[in-house]
């Protein structure tokens, strides 16, 4: 079990427990079926779909420690750390308890285990034996002495990953792929256009390219685990050709190099995914500041904040997930804050940790950074950007609660509308005590024959617009002309749509406590300025 975990790498599972150590014997994996709850001797299980602060996944550890199973996996426990009755069960049975990160997916969790296995059985060159787990370099440069040639090993992408050093000449295209990190254009373009990208990662086999002028013969091969390719590996020949055995030799390389690239993969992902999710857990309440110290530059003592960040749809209806965290990083670099950027279902949050020690001054630093961002941003993607500034906390241990106001101040900005684009909870606390209002009548049963309710039923049945002149009516305090602007409508209409409201729901616009419910009421149903829809 000790080296499945350092095969396949810390950022695919955590260790929950170990009873029986980690010197265990591990022959396969399985996942469980509750149709079919076996297992056998020496299997990890993999708990699909179990949720690990259940009742069956008591069942499943006791299960697994009576078939004789070594470990049982169990998804992400996104609530907190597992029950105290899990890891007694744990112990009773005998059985590792792990947890799957949630950055790895199972079908990715099978093929790493299953390939871990496969590289353990295989037996390695020697020299291949000797490299560390995970060092490249010394890879490849024992690939070239085992295979005999010029070696690089790439991604997926055809990016260099590592070369051997080698004292024979060597051919321009190497020298350009090496001094570029990575494959020339024109030549990726070429193999993709030939089909030589199809064959390679699909015979499951070594492929040769024949010496063409003055490049040398190449062998290459994919290094694959579970079905899934993790990079390649080419040999060139380098001032002689290459030998007969080389291709069975690349053959056996393409084994024993599966828990190097695999141990290089789920490091690199690894480091930012495992910053991603302790920052995560921070800011939800249920993490450790410690933790979080310990991985990025962030100090737990001293005044720390959460920005909270959106950006609306780009003009096209475009997403900017993938750009804004990258975005906000480099402008937090910019002006000199330590920040971890983590990404949220509608934009981003930005933590940071070095603040001023005054509590006012660190607040000006945050509005000038807020306003950096929302400028900034906003011209870079083409879309409104609004930054909610958390209050400031004492020290790491308090970031949520910053997080909980950077979040009541951004939905207090995106609720009304405005031009406004960075606030504190403080500047817009009317906002911010209506969302609570709102936030709270959504809990309290109506009565189903409210006028507003009737009054949608009529819109969604007849293709009405009478919600949103009502809406516009009460927005704008009974001005019909500047009810009728708003709408893009000629005030004669607008009467004529607001006689129509009566009409047809019975609301008696004149009755304050109407109006009041109306209002409120229409606040429940979801309604957002429409630049932000």
């Amino acid at each position: 079990m000790d080296a499945l975990l350092s095969v396949v790498g810390a950022g695919v599972m955590e260790l929950c427990a170990a009873p029986r150590g980690l010197g265990v014997s591990v022959r396969g994996v399985a996942v469980w079926d509750v149709l079919e709850p076996t297992a056998s001797a020496g299997q990890v299980l993999l708990a699909v779909g179990v949720d690990p602060r259940s009742s069956t996944a008591v069942e499943v550890i006791r299960a697994a420690g009576r078939s004789g199973a070594v470990a049982v996996v169990f998804g992400p426990d996104r609530v907190g750390p597992a029950t105290p009755v899990v890891r007694t069960a744990a112990a009773d049975a005998g059985v590792a308890v792990l947890f799957r990160t949630p950055w790895v997916a199972w079908a990715q969790l099978v093929g790493a285990l299953r390939a871990g296995l496969t590289a353990a059985g295989c037996p390695a060159d020697p020299q291949i034996a000797q490299v560390t787990l995970g060092d490249l370099e010394g890879l490849a440069d024992a690939v070239a002495a085992m295979v005999g040639g010029a070696v690089t090993i790439e991604d997926l992408q055809s990016r260099v990953l590592a070369y051997s050093s080698t004292d024979e000449d060597v051919d321009d295209m190497r020298r350009r792929t090496i001094l570029g990190r990575r494959v020339p254009d024109a030549a990726v373009a070429e193999m993709r256009e030939t089909g030589f990208f199809r064959l390679l990662w699909g015979s499951g086999d070594v492929v040769r390219r024949p010496a063409e002028g003055d490049l040398p013969e190449r062998l290459a091969v994919a290094v694959t685990a579970g079905g899934e390719a993790l990079g390649s590996i080419w040999v060139a020949a380098a001032g002689r050709p290459l030998p007969e055995t080389a291709a069975d030799d690349l053959r056996a390389v393409a084994r024993a190099a599966v828990p190097h690239l695999l141990h290089h993969r789920s490091r690199r992902a690894g480091q930012v995914q495992v910053v991603q999710e302790a920052a995560r857990a921070l800011l939800e309440g249920s993490g450790s500041a410690e933790a979080l110290a310990a991985r990025t530059a962030l100090p737990v003592e001293g005044h720390c904040a959460v920005l909270a960040v959106h950006a609306a749809p780009g003009p096209r209806g475009g997403r900017n997930e993938d750009r804004l965290p990258d975005l906000v990083a480099v402008q937090c670099a910019a002006h000199g804050h330590q920040a971890v950027v983590v990404t949220v279902a509608d934009g981003v949050l930005v933590l940071l940790g070095d603040l001023a020690p005054d509590p006012r001054r660190a607040t000006a630093q945050l509005a000038s950074l807020g306003e950096a961002l929302a400028v900034h941003l906003s011209a870079v993607i083409a879309t409104r950007v609004r930054v909610g500034i958390g209050e400031v906390a004492a020290d790491l241990h308090h970031a949520a609660e910053s997080r909980r106001t950077a979040d009541l101040a951004l939905r207090a900005l995106l609720s009304r509308g405005g031009p406004r684009a960075v606030a504190r909870v403080g500047e817009v606390a009317e906002a911010v005590a209506m969302l609570h209002i709102v936030d709270t009548l959504r809990e309290a049963p109506l009565p189903p024959e409210l006028p507003v309710t009737r009054l949608a039923a009529y819109d969604a049945e007849h293709g009405g617009a009478l919600v949103d002149t009502l809406r516009a009516y009460l927005d704008h305090f009974s001005d019909v002309p500047a009810a009728s602007r708003a709408l893009g409508i000629h005030p004669n209409t607008f009467r004529y749509r607001i006689r129509r409201v009566h009409e047809v729901c019975g609301i008696e616009l004149d009755d304050p406590d109407a109006r009041l419910l109306a209002h409120l009421q229409l606040r429940l149903m979801g309604h957002r300025p429409a630049e932000d829809r």
